[in-house]
């Protein structure tokens, strides 16, 4: 395990992590374990669209929350407004018109659309509070995501997927105790592999250089935490964190974990859910929710 085979990674993940398919469905996916703990976090995930790389958060939880795990669809004409109609509708089919919304990177501003719906009376959710791990209101560097964007679209699919598979083979090393994540890493490099999915990732990239929602974050009340890592080029924290500070009323507080990179909940699982846990329990009698009849 700690040096996994590469060949291992086109292996298909086992029977009890098979993850909701993209290929046959148009809309948002949720995939959650059986009703257990009353505390519902719903999870949307970074620019690649699944949660095949949180599961050793999910595991890091320890049951302690139900973690609602949204799968968006390969989709390369959707606007934010489609996505966050999308999980709200999934999050209601399955009775989870009450959660804590956990919204990676891209994510963020799916979650901050979600808060702009239920303040206008446009939404049935109830969201309790938002956390953004690695996420932003509007992002720092709007160039960045356009240099981004033009990679994207410029990177033969030959290194795409050679590099796909090294990140997975370096995050498989990364997590040797973990004897889930081989199969959930062969799931990650397989739906990088498809063919709808570059187009769908690409097609996000202008979402977030276009979406402005700091007029959203300003009007929320609901309690709002800001999770990173230390060593994150591709969402500035600190410049991230001083306007939640100035400028959202919601705000509560931020956590900077040292050592991790961008994807706070993979390379930090056990420090994110505890902190997580945390400011939700000490939320959970005071806090002010944002509710659809607002």
């Amino acid at each position: 395990m700690k040096n996994p085979d590469p060949a291992s990674l086109a292996k298909p993940p086992p029977a009890a992590l098979v993850f909701p398919s993209v290929d046959s469905d148009e809309s948002v996916q949720l995939r959650f374990p059986p009703p257990g703990s009353p505390l519902n976090i719903l999870f949307l995930p970074g620019l690649h669209g699944d949660a095949t790389l949180v599961g050793p958060f999910r595991r890091a939880l320890g049951g302690r929350a139900r973690l609602l795990e949204a799968t968006y669809p390969q989709r390369k004409d959707w606007v934010l407004t489609d996505y966050a109609h999308a999980v709200e509708e999934q999050s209601v089919t399955h009775h989870a018109q009450k959660v804590w919304v956990l919204a990676e990177s891209f994510s963020s501003q799916v979650a901050w659309t979600m808060i702009e719906r239920v303040l206008d009376g446009a939404s049935p959710l109830r969201i309790e509070g938002l956390i953004l791990a690695g996420g932003f209101v509007r992002h720092p560097w709007p160039w960045g995501v356009h240099l981004a964007h033009g990679a994207s679209c410029a990177v033969p699919r030959w290194l795409l997927n050679r590099l796909c598979r090294w990140y997975g083979r370096s995050v498989c090393r990364a997590k040797s105790g973990d004897v889930e994540i081989l199969g959930e890493m062969a799931e990650f490099v397989r739906r990088r592999a498809a063919s709808g999915d570059r187009p769908a990732i690409t097609s996000r990239y202008p979402l977030i250089a276009q979406a402005d929602l700091r007029s959203v974050a300003r009007r929320a009340a609901v309690p709002v935490f800001h999770l990173s890592g230390a060593i994150d080029p591709i969402v500035p924290w600190w410049i991230v964190r001083p306007w939640l500070e100035k400028h959202c009323p919601g705000f509560r507080g931020s956590r900077i974990v040292p050592r991790t990179v961008h994807n706070v909940l993979l390379g930090a699982p056990a420090e994110s859910a505890s902190q997580i846990l945390e400011w939700i329990e000490a939320e959970t009698d005071v806090a002010p929710s944002v509710r659809s009849e607002m």
